[in-house]
């Protein structure tokens, strides 16, 4: 069942969202590990009758405190709800992370916005989540509490693979050292970047090879290269295949991370259009070629390895 999802930009829910299961973090990506904790929220929501809360913040507070943090999401904010919409999810308040909500006391966010903005009565949260002014509160201060604000913290132990624990962080680094396909094993679905075509330098046009530009954003930088791609026009929901050049482009000399994306079979125009583009699997990676004829004759090889990928 595909629920819809209500959006709050801040603590000041309706009254029906009260007394709610209530997931708190970044949840990026919405990974394997934070799929577990859905799962078991959506087991308590029918056995309880509860809706689910998902608490999360913009910016992520690693990329307010660390302003050099820039490419850093592994998914935004549109794509993070829909995939809650999956899990039930009732409701998301999405906060935004500024000086001023850092400064709040840990106690205080407990008292004012755990128990008198949302009247949690189910808490998930992760063993390493700080909350408060300078990180100050921790599960074990949330479950002190629980008695005197009448809810109780569910802490579930991470979700592990082969030792390893599935997190927002070792995606990250699947996807930084080029193993995208390992990653979408442990996403559950295919890493995806969703932008707008913007106009480009038109380099690909003169040389055979037409390209749809996009600006990554804030999103995690996988590793520069070449991948075989499947490509969602938005609004028709039409999926195609492709191939795209993730990098810095150094044949031509260029010094910003451009996405382009090129389209099999496909010849419209596709300005100011948004495109998911779901990253399948990578082929290469990025190098500089000594002419624009070699730069050709490797591409026409990528092609034929995108179009061969099931």
């Amino acid at each position: 069942m595909v629920s819809k999802v209500k959006y709050y930009k801040n603590f000041n829910i309706q009254k029906k969202h009260k007394n709610s299961i209530i997931l708190i973090g970044n949840f990026d990506g919405v990974h394997l590990g934070h799929q577990k904790l859905f799962k078991k929220a959506l087991m308590l929501k029918k056995r309880k009758k509860y809706k689910i809360g998902v608490v999360t913040f913009d910016p992520i507070p690693k990329m307010f405190f660390f302003k050099k943090v820039k490419n850093y999401r592994i998914s935004n904010l549109n794509q993070k709800l829909e995939i809650l919409k999956n899990f039930e999810v009732d409701f998301v308040v999405n906060k935004k992370f500024d000086s001023k909500f850092s400064k709040i006391e840990c106690n205080k966010f407990i008292e004012n916005f755990l128990y008198k903005k949302l009247s949690a009565k189910l808490i998930f949260v992760s063993n390493n989540f700080r909350f408060g002014h300078k990180r100050e509160g921790d599960v074990k201060l949330l479950k002190s509490l629980e008695k005197k604000y009448n809810y109780k913290i569910v802490n579930p132990s991470p979700l592990k693979k082969k030792e390893k624990i599935i997190s927002s962080t070792f995606i990250r680094n699947l996807l930084e050292t080029g193993q995208v396909s390992l990653a979408n094993k442990y996403l559950g679905r295919n890493w995806s970047i969703q932008g707008v075509v913007k106009l480009g330098r038109r380099i690909g046009k003169t040389i055979g090879f037409p390209t749809c530009n996009i600006d990554i954003e804030n999103y995690v930088i996988a590793k520069p290269g070449v991948y075989a791609v499947k490509i969602i026009i938005n609004k028709t929901k039409k999926n195609l295949k492709g191939i795209a050049n993730l990098g810095f482009r150094p044949t031509f000399n260029q010094k910003k991370i451009l996405l382009e994306v090129n389209i099999f079979n496909f010849k419209r125009n596709l300005y100011n259009k948004q495109l998911t583009v779901e990253f399948l699997n990578f082929i290469r990676g990025e190098k500089k070629f000594k002419s624009i004829e070699e730069l050709k004759k490797q591409i026409k090889k990528d092609v034929k390895q995108a179009k061969n990928f099931k």
